[in-house]
């Protein structure tokens, strides 16, 4: 995947966000959309290899628009400032967990898991924890895992890895407070995310290092998507 030629668009429009300008450059944003969408399609391809419930998806279904929807936004700029695309077997609006991939200046990462969910499904997904406490365990200990996305600690978005991005104070309600993992417990999300470089999507090489991190955050998201199963 040509990065550089991507990212060179995405720094152009952060410092031209209109139409006009858009309009004039248009060829521009075709070719790295192009390129977005290439780099999208051999990420599909690689994480059929180890899932192979994804390859119902095709790149269509898994790019988002690059135009705002600014109808309840003070933000007015009528474009993106990145590019995303979200591999989900069953869509990109589902419940089930899945995996995304995140080009911006400055801000590019990789990230897997579920990103937001009911309090009735999180409530089984913490029932389920505490029933199969090791396999769980397993799954977000495990030092694959933990190299590249840490503990459930209090990183932030901002983090350059991290497990979690919305976290409860305490216990939640109906939970031992003197549970040795409450920590598990607090999660609002089940999102594992690792940032990465500018340079990492540039060529080919770093479809070797996606799949190591994919795969290593799996077994945590088919944890989580047996549960959201009997939900969906």
């Amino acid at each position: 995947m040509d990065a550089n030629r991507i990212l060179q668009f995405l720094s152009d429009v952060q410092a031209n966000n209109n139409r006009a300008w858009f309009q004039s450059h248009k060829p521009l944003y075709d070719a790295a959309r192009e390129e977005w969408e290439r780099g999208v399609g051999q990420a599909l391809e690689c994480i059929g290899r180890f899932d192979p419930s994804v390859l119902s998806q095709q790149v269509k279904d898994c790019t988002y628009r690059f135009y705002r929807d600014t109808r309840f936004s003070q933000d007015k700029s009528p474009y993106k400032n990145h590019f995303g695309a979200y591999i989900n077997a069953h869509g990109k609006k589902a419940l089930r967990g899945g995996y995304y991939l995140h080009m911006e200046p400055g801000h590019c990462l990789l990230a897997v898991g579920n990103y937001w969910l009911p309090t009735h499904v999180l409530t089984s997904c913490r029932n389920e924890m505490m029933a199969n406490e090791q396999e769980w365990l397993r799954c977000v200990e495990s030092p694959a895992f933990r190299r590249y996305y840490g503990a459930a600690d209090d990183a932030t978005w901002e983090s350059p890895q991290g497990f979690g991005l919305a976290k409860l104070k305490t216990c939640p309600a109906g939970f031992p407070r003197d549970y040795e993992h409450v920590r598990y417990l607090r999660l609002k999300d089940y999102c594992a995310w690792h940032r990465v470089s500018d340079a990492f999507f540039e060529g080919d090489a770093w479809l070797a290092e996606l799949t190591k991190m994919m795969k290593a955050a799996k077994p945590m998201m088919d944890f989580v998507n047996a549960v959201i199963d009997d939900y969906e």
